[in-house]
């Protein structure tokens, strides 16, 4: 998933999708950390220097969209956007709500919405210039489906509003209006691993039972309408995986979904 950013920031259609749209592009790349480091120090530099990045973005009146390998990448994307009074809407097929207590997976990547919710890592955290936690009840976790029992637990346990699987409109629909009662701004997160697996495979860890296309479309559109995105985000694309182009076909709409969306 570490090579999908450099696929995505360099295809033509992609980026042609943005201009349509109205913006001008403008192309900033985190310089990469020392290989030899372990790997949470490695993610952890790499989410502070995107933080600056961000905040550079916005203080320059750009919108920040971030391509990131992973979904870990949220705590710089909403740093540097500021995290006061923001609200999350996310699509995966996963939680990422994992924290070090309660993991059995080992993967730091599953870490990463629980984190910017201020669970797990707390020394870690408060080095990321900006980072503050995001109240959970201001999270709306869309499409989610594989998780494992102690996952599933943990998240019948939290205040995040949960629409799984397939996102039944309806069900969206009153979680935005719930959040849209508390914040205005909201950080858009897309991992492609959040589309049905019969219309395109992200990555290894892609399933069935999502939303397709149209329908994730139709619910990015929609999180634009009511909300100030400020920053977005379209993560874990594993080119790899992707011989047919479906998934970079999906990313592509999906960009150009986002940059429509926020300019309209």
């Amino acid at each position: 998933m570490g090579a999908g950013p450099t696929r995505l920031s360099t295809d033509d259609p992609l980026l042609s999708g943005i201009e349509n749209a109205g913006w001008e592009l403008e192309h900033d790349e985190i310089e990469p950390v020392d290989e030899s480091d372990p790997e949470i120090v490695r993610v952890i530099e790499l989410i502070r220097r995107l933080a600056a990045s961000v905040g550079d973005a916005v203080s320059d009146g750009a919108f920040p969209l971030v391509f990131a390998g992973n979904c870990n990448t949220c705590l710089g994307t909403t740093a540097g956007a500021g995290s006061r009074d923001l609200g999350v809407v996310w699509f995966d097929a996963h939680a990422d709500f994992d924290d070090p207590e309660e993991s059995e997976a080992g993967f730091f990547d599953v870490m990463g919405l629980a984190m910017l919710t201020g669970r797990g890592w707390r020394a870690l955290r408060q080095t990321i210039p900006g980072h503050a936690p995001i109240p959970e009840r201001n999270v709306i976790l869309a499409a989610i489906r594989d998780l494992e029992p102690y996952q599933r637990r943990r998240l019948e346990r939290s205040e995040l509003s949960r629409i799984p699987g397939e996102i039944e409109p309806g069900r969206f629909e009153q979680a935005v209006a719930e959040l849209s009662g508390r914040v205005e701004r909201v950080y858009l997160h897309v991992d492609l691993d959040s589309i049905d697996i019969s219309e395109a495979r992200a990555n290894k860890y892609a399933a069935p039972g999502g939303p397709s296309l149209d329908r994730l479309l139709d619910r990015i559109a929609e999180a634009c309408q009511r909300f100030r995105v400020v920053a977005a985000a379209i993560t874990a694309y594993d080119p790899s995986l992707d011989d047919d182009e479906r998934t970079l076909s999906a990313a592509r709409r999906i960009s150009s979904g986002i940059a429509h969306g926020i300019r309209g």
